[in-house]
């Protein structure tokens, strides 16, 4: 059975008149989470994309980025969408609903926001109220400003990232306690590791902008070191 499908039978659940954040309540446990997930992305995209005033088809086929869909599982996909666009709840009620299925700085929240960085680069530009969606999100969820500040400089790039809030060691760390902390990072962003705390399969390309990431950083510090 898909995510699509699962998603779909969430869905069904919802009472007559209930909203979508509602069925965050009944996705506490795995397997359930790997459909919250995918809901939440969703379901806060969608809020994010009218962050900044307009949903643009750059924004929604960020999505087709994140998420793998087969054409089949298209509307199901679609009908998340719309319902939380349609929502009026804010997004912070929704951003409160996933952090309480997840202890703080969870690295599912931290693979969660990396998909809403996705969408709100996809229309080449980043809005000052996009920003402050993500921060806010951000600091529901628990997550450091370090945290953030490295996010937002792996995806919006107007700043270089720094390599070692990457790794997130300090800078006068010895070589061998950084090398240590990227030998883990890398360990944690395997398919199966995102796998196991509840990233669906369709969404694994999360991770390969991480180990990008996460090996320049590494590389970045030896040459540093070495110079």
């Amino acid at each position: 059975m898909s995510i699509w499908t699962r998603i779909a039978d969430a869905l069904t659940a919802l009472r007559n008149g209930e909203p979508l954040s509602a069925v965050f309540d009944r996705l506490r446990t795995p397997p359930e989470r790997t459909v919250a997930f995918t809901i939440a992305v969703i379901a806060l995209g969608a809020k994010l994309a009218k962050a900044d005033g307009q949903v643009t088809r750059g924004e929604v086929a960020a999505f087709r980025r994140i998420f793998t869909i087969a054409p089949e599982d298209e509307a199901n996909a679609a009908r998340v969408f719309n319902l939380a666009r349609q929502d009026v709840a804010g997004f912070d009620l929704y951003a409160r609903k996933i952090a309480a299925m997840f202890p703080p700085r969870d690295p599912v929240l931290v693979d969660l926001m990396e998909g809403l960085f996705e969408v709100a680069m996809a229309d080449d530009g980043f809005h000052p109220q996009e920003e402050a969606f993500l921060r806010e999100v951000a600091r529901i969820f628990g997550l450091t400003e370090r945290c953030f500040r490295c996010l937002r400089a792996r995806f919006v790039g107007d700043v270089p990232p720094d390599p070692y809030d990457v790794l997130e060691v300090s800078h006068d760390a010895p070589i061998a306690v950084i090398q240590r902390a990227y030998r883990n990072a890398v360990r944690e962003t395997h398919p199966d590791r995102l796998a196991a705390r509840g990233v669906p399969q369709e969404a694994v390309k999360l991770a390969e902008h991480r180990l990008r990431d996460l090996n320049r950083a590494w590389e970045e510090i030896q040459q540093g070191r070495a110079a």
